[in-house]
């Protein structure tokens, strides 16, 4: 029984997948504070399908790229859990577990991720009978981000809460748009990226894992301005 949370964007996800199988979910989009709705969030759902945490084996929790504050939460409560709980640990890529939301689209992905300022941070995934990236995470303005996948060539489809952002930009530029359900962070498929992680050895050590920014922080490139002469 594997538990999955994501909390790196906007949206609040947890889910269980038992071999492969996704038992429960639980997905929101209310601009409430992480922070404070996970943990009742994974109790509500563990006790809905009557699932202890006795029977969970195994986390799998977003590593980012996406909001500094959301991954930090989500991090520091499946570290916990996982240290706490003696199971195995993976960090999945939070673009990664987008293009999950479409695995054997027979398409590319291309997951969006608000990065301020408009800018992304962004991916390109293979999701045909196997899924694979194509190109690597990137930070960068949403107009290069399209013309890099434009180049690439097709069929290209957005997932992500910037899809919905600049879908009159993906759209005219011959960018499919995931139907509106998949657009979001789902721990669904953040969970079974999880488990092909897990099951060729990739567990990640609680007291090591980190989240994966991409860039740095408003606040510490502020610091860095005020001071670079101090």
């Amino acid at each position: 029984m594997l538990l999955a949370i994501d909390t790196s964007s906007l949206v609040l996800s947890c889910a269980l997948v038992e071999e492969g199988k996704l038992v429960a979910e639980w997905t929101q989009q209310k601009k409430l504070t992480h922070s404070e709705q996970l943990i009742p969030c994974m109790d509500l759902m563990l006790k809905e399908v009557v699932v202890s945490k006795k029977e969970i084996t195994g986390i799998a929790v977003a590593k980012g790229p996406g909001s500094f504050t959301g991954l930090r939460i989500g991090l520091a409560t499946a570290k916990m859990a996982s240290y706490i709980w003696n199971v195995p640990l993976v960090g999945v890529d939070t673009l990664e577990a987008l293009a999950w939301n479409m695995y054997g689209a027979q398409a590319f992905i291309l997951p969006l991720l608000d990065a301020q300022k408009n800018n992304v941070y962004a991916a390109l995934y293979g999701a045909f009978n196997e899924m694979w990236q194509e190109k690597p995470d990137v930070a960068a303005s949403i107009d290069s981000v399209i013309e890099s996948a434009v180049k690439h060539g097709g069929p290209v489809i957005a997932v992500g809460e910037c899809a919905d952002k600049y879908k009159d930009k993906l759209v005219s530029a011959g960018i499919l748009l995931a139907p509106p359900h998949s657009r979001c962070s789902r721990a669904g498929s953040l969970a079974m990226a999880g488990i092909s992680k897990l099951k060729n050895g990739m567990a990640d050590d609680p007291l090591t894992l980190l989240p994966n920014y991409i860039r740095r922080s408003e606040a510490e490139v502020l610091w860095e301005k005020q001071h670079a002469n101090s």
